[in-house]
């Protein structure tokens, strides 16, 4: 049960060994701004009712292996679909496969540093109401849905065979999913990873020892000295859990 307590989600970080190209690129794609851009990162902000941004990390190590987490953008009609496709090729996207089937309705690109994501068609009920990003797509098992579900105080929208879904209470911005198992083997940390942090004016201390309570664990990012604290989903996702101050 849903106790009150609960962190919200501040951005979706990526890393990149170019973030301003990266920046650039999935700003097009989301239809989002370029904020903030520094030596450290570079932001984008949303333009619709996403709560989150998207931080871009420098990084040197180039990406290896599918990623397990994705996002996945809708369409508002098959026009749109097939110029988005066109488009984002022009800025550097290519066509991956995945194991996806021939008659598939979405398609499946890479962005410029081979972070994969779909393009939805416009009928996807799913994601019916969903804006542009319509949703993180996650590798992941039922228990770690029912865990961010806790941890971010967003309800259940979708817990069917395994596979969960959730959602702001509001009904707005994109959902987060889960595909359930099996799960890809994990190699290496994470391209892609929320920092959250405590809701209204709550301890950072307390919200760490409830994380843990609800099955995460603390773990080394490199991080070093600083006001965040690293983490690791029940699945062995990380996220870090930053200071409210």
């Amino acid at each position: 049960m849903l106790d009150g307590a609960s962190s919200r989600v501040v951005a979706l970080c990526i890393d990149a060994n170019d973030p301003l190209r990266l920046a650039r690129f999935w700003a097009a794609a989301l239809r989002w701004d370029i904020d903030d851009e520094t030596l450290d990162e570079v932001g984008l902000v949303p333009t619709d009712q996403t709560r989150f941004g998207i931080v871009f990390l420098p990084v040197p190590e180039k990406k290896s292996g599918q990623n397990r987490l994705h996002l996945d953008l809708t369409t508002t009609s098959i026009e749109d679909q097939n110029e988005t496709v066109a488009a984002l090729i022009e800025l550097g996207a290519r066509h991956v496969d995945i194991g996806q089937s021939p008659d598939e309705s979405h398609v499946v690109l890479a962005d410029p540093e081979g972070n994969e994501f779909c393009i939805l068609a416009p009928y996807n009920n799913f994601l019916a109401g969903c804006e542009r990003l319509g949703s993180i797509n996650c590798d992941g098992t039922q228990q770690v849905g029912y865990f961010w579900s806790e941890a971010l105080g967003w309800p259940l929208v979708w817990d069917q065979d395994e596979e969960t879904a959730i959602r702001a209470p509001d009904g707005t911005g994109p959902l987060i999913t889960w595909s359930g198992p099996p799960l890809m083997p994990k190699t290496g940390r994470n391209r892609l990873h929320l920092d959250i942090i405590p809701s209204g004016h709550g301890d950072q201390q307390a919200e760490v020892d409830r994380l843990l309570s609800l099955g995460a664990a603390r773990i080394d990012m490199g991080q070093g000295d600083v006001d965040r604290v690293a983490m690791a989903d029940p699945d062995g996702n990380e996220f870090c859990l930053l200071h409210p101050g």
